[in-house]
């Protein structure tokens, strides 16, 4: 986004410390500054670093692809041009990975790293190092910081339910605590910083937790505590969506595609968002792993994507989909490419060399591909003359989807004609027939229309599990308005189809497999540590 550095999420280099190894290892300063001697004159650019390390979950092998290659949505399969990777992308979607896949650590470290930068700076606010900025209060500014730190715990909490809980600058190893303890810390950690929090929308708060993007974390974790607690919280998600709606700051685009475009920092609809810059922010770089070097051509682009790219839609998913929805279109790249001219046919490189490149939705199984099956992402706009790093922020929290949580709720409340109208409005800008865009409370409550089941040379060879998903209708729903955005496996665990069914090559391999196992390189740093039941 071109006005990142108008909303302070930027990197505070203070100082530079390095210890010396001469067997005192005494510390050797090469700044006048240090940590505690540099002056805070900036709240903001302080707390950016924070805000900052959420750009480093947005790869292919971190936190992003796993929520969505370990779903029944996407998959990432070896083809001609690479992409076997030692197995380290096909044992997500095979569910057999282990607690030395490489995504586990980079997920670990990098959400640890955002409740470490949260408690530091919690700490220099509450000791008055950082003083608030015009217009702001000390209270204020901690309530944020809590918010953001609950936010990185949310995600510790989704993915790998036990974990470390830490709440301050201390440095004691720490040992594992309880699903339940962590869950219980971030929802009295929103709920208190909630009165604190800024009901603004404009400039200054975007990309950060106002009360409404507080809101908008606290409505899905009560969405999920039934997975993380055993116990339901759909009243308490609907009181949240329903403060969200009733607030003024926040509007349903009306061209779905503009939500996702390169200059997406001005939408009405977006209520948290990552910000990424091809230049300031990078980190956002979708396209390189999931198009075919040759779609270069097709937009000028200065960097080529690698290969003939892998993250790509399961064919299964993709047929739920009805012909007149747009956001078929919308979100999956697919049929014959072209040039910048539109004319000139790009052509593949690999097993199809020399032929048109035509994506086509047909997959032999998950594990190997030709470079031209499997629909790519077409959802974030890939602008003319675009670099590898993209500047599309990424819509984390948006109305469309409070829209949809409270949809839920009623449905699961006994509501289902008031959830079927909320969803028709969510469907009406992706279908030019009103009528095709109606869905009944009935459809919502009925079975999905993935046809599940085992794949091999392009056929289900074994249905596996068929029984009746419990409204299967509302999870397509789901899967029709927000793939490539990192809920997926959330859904699919919170309808029970996650470790029950199967999809193209993969089999249900365990209920455990609901969480993700603790690094083994955490466990060989921390012996205070537990593995998660089943990984042991």
């Amino acid at each position: 986004m071109s006005t990142i550095k108008n909303i302070c999420l930027v990197l505070l280099l203070a100082s530079v410390t390095l210890p010396g190894c001469k067997g005192d290892l005494k510390e050797i300063t090469y700044s006048d500054l240090s940590a505690q001697t540099y002056k805070y004159t900036d709240a903001y650019a302080a707390m950016g670093i924070a805000y900052a390390n959420l750009r480093g979950l947005f790869s292919h092998s971190n936190w992003y692809m796993l929520q969505e290659t370990s779903s029944d949505e996407l998959v990432m399969p070896a083809n001609s041009s690479g992409w076997e990777d030692a197995g380290i992308y096909k044992r997500i979607h095979l569910h057999t990975w282990n607690s030395e896949n490489p995504q586990m650590i980079n997920m670990w470290l990098q959400l640890y790293a955002g409740v470490t930068n949260c408690n530091r700076v919690l700490d220099q606010l509450d000791k008055d190092v950082i003083p608030p900025a015009a217009g702001t209060t000390k209270e204020g500014l901690i309530g944020e910081m809590k918010v953001l730190r609950a936010f990185y715990y949310w995600q510790i909490c989704d993915n790998f339910g036990n974990a470390p809980l830490v709440n301050s600058t201390a440095t004691e190893l720490p040992s594992t605590a309880k699903r339940q303890e962590i869950y219980d810390f971030i929802v009295k950690d929103i709920n208190d910083a909630l009165p604190s929090l800024s009901e603004n929308t404009d400039k200054l708060m975007y990309g950060r937790f106002n009360k409404w993007a507080a809101k908008a974390l606290l409505a899905n974790i009560y969405l999920n505590a039934e997975v993380y607690t055993g116990q339901a919280k759909w009243q308490e998600c609907l009181a949240q969506c329903n403060d969200i709606l009733g607030s003024p700051g926040y509007h349903l685009e009306g061209a779905y595609k503009d939500i996702f475009k390169t200059q997406n920092e001005n939408s009405s609809e977006i209520i948290f968002a990552v910000p990424f810059d091809e230049n300031q922010g990078q980190g956002f770089f979708v396209e390189m792993y999931s198009w075919h070097g040759a779609m270069k051509d097709k937009y000028n682009m200065q960097a080529t994507p690698w290969g003939s790219g892998s993250a790509q839609g399961i064919p299964q998913f993709i047929d739920t989909y009805s012909s007149d929805d747009h956001r078929l279109g919308d979100t999956w790249l697919m049929g014959p490419q072209f040039k910048s001219d539109g004319v000139t046919p790009l052509k593949g490189s690999y097993d199809k060399n020399g032929q048109p490149l035509n994506f086509v939705n047909h997959l032999p199984d998950g594990l190997f591909t030709s470079e031209t099956e499997g629909y790519r992402m077409n959802k974030f706009e890939v602008k003319t003359g675009a670099l590898a790093d993209l500047s599309n922020d990424f819509p984390f929290f948006r109305l469309a989807q409070v829209m949809m949580m409270k949809a839920e709720c009623l449905l699961r409340t006994g509501h289902a004609d008031d959830a079927a109208a909320i969803v028709t409005n969510v469907r009406n800008r992706a279908f030019a027939d009103p009528a095709k865009a109606t869905v009944t409370g009935a459809q919502l409550q009925g079975n999905s229309k993935y046809h599940y089941g085992y794949v091999e040379n392009y056929n289900i060879v074994d249905p596996g599990d068929q029984s009746a998903v419990q409204f299967g209708g509302m999870l397509d729903e789901l899967g029709y308005e927000f793939p490539w955005e990192a809920q997926r496996r959330r859904d699919d665990i919170r309808f029970g189809v996650f470790t029950k069914k199967s999809w193209l090559s993969h089999k249900p391999n365990g209920d455990y497999r609901t969480i993700f196992p603790i690094p083994q390189a955490a466990l060989n740093s921390n012996p205070n540590l537990d593995q998660n039941d089943g990984y042991k």
